[in-house]
């Protein structure tokens, strides 16, 4: 009668053991898995009209990878022409591969409506975006409302280049966090006419326009079917983009856009910068 609980003592240790060391490894792995995510695959869009584009990809990829962990691909097609139909959007996947786009570019003379949703398409299916500057004049004449409901603005013209003061509205929101509540772009800089904010868009920041004797409204997010979208109109000239406050503020709203923002505007771990 005692021999299987004798058997039964020594066998039990033994898969034990077995269990532990089998599992050990496996949880070692989650470990250094969840320690080390691959960083975010950007796709930077950009060209066209009016600015020194390959310039502004450089500030921009350069600046942002130094306060988060993001790897690039520039796509810089279409010269500086205002109506180009770029090959990027020729492939109806043209986001395969990638975690968000920033859209940095200047086509403001393109019309084709049905070029400018295969360009959304996407965005509404759930990839996240950063618009910057001269997107909102972008595709701005078609014959759709799709780029401005993407957008989460419409715009068709901006005032003068001037000195101006941008204002934070929501200082709680995590993309705002940390920057200034009063910051004027060095230099100067250009604001868009913001002729209309869409219901799904949320305005961060703002500033007064000297011309239209109203704010405009020139920080924002926006929810475009599926996908987060993170708006600014400032970023006419170098030296905005150089600016430190404009470059951790492009780079919080990237993450916020990707999902990579805790509430508190910190970076989810893992997503710190490569020394």
């Amino acid at each position: 009668m005692n021999q299987p609980v004798k058997l039964e003592r020594r066998i039990l240790p033994a898969l034990r053991r077995i269990c532990t060391t089998a599992i050990l490894p496996v949880a070692l792995c989650g470990c250094l898995t969840a320690a080390a995510p691959q960083p975010i695959r950007a796709l930077l869009v950009t060209g066209g009209c009016c600015h020194p584009y390959a310039e502004q990809a450089a500030i921009l990829s350069k600046g942002i990878s130094a306060r988060a962990r993001v790897s690039w691909t520039i796509i810089n097609q279409g010269g500086t022409a205002k109506d180009s139909k770029i090959p990027l959007y020729e492939k109806p996947d043209w986001t395969k591969g990638f975690d968000i786009v920033v859209h940095n570019e200047c086509f403001a003379d393109l019309t084709d409506v049905e070029w400018v949703k295969r360009i959304t398409a996407p965005h509404h299916n759930g990839v996240p975006a950063v618009v910057i500057h001269c997107a909102m004049h972008s595709y701005r004449d078609a014959k759709t409302d799709e780029w401005h409901k993407f957008l989460g603005v419409a715009s068709h013209r901006h005032e003068q280049s001037r000195k101006f003061e941008v204002q934070t509205r929501r200082p709680e929101h995590p993309i705002m966090r940390g920057f200034p509540t009063r910051w004027q772009p060095p230099g100067t800089d250009e604001l868009y006419v913001i002729d209309q904010l869409m219901p799904t868009a949320d305005a961060l920041a703002e500033a007064y326009g000297v011309e239209t004797r109203a704010n405009q409204v020139c920080v924002w997010t926006n929810q475009y079917g599926k996908g987060r979208v993170f708006g600014l109109t400032t970023g006419h000239f170098n030296q905005t983009l150089e600016n430190a406050d404009y470059l951790s503020l492009i780079t919080r709203g990237l993450l916020w856009a990707a999902g990579k923002l805790s509430p508190d505007g910190k970076l989810a771990p893992g997503y710190e910068p490569q020394q």
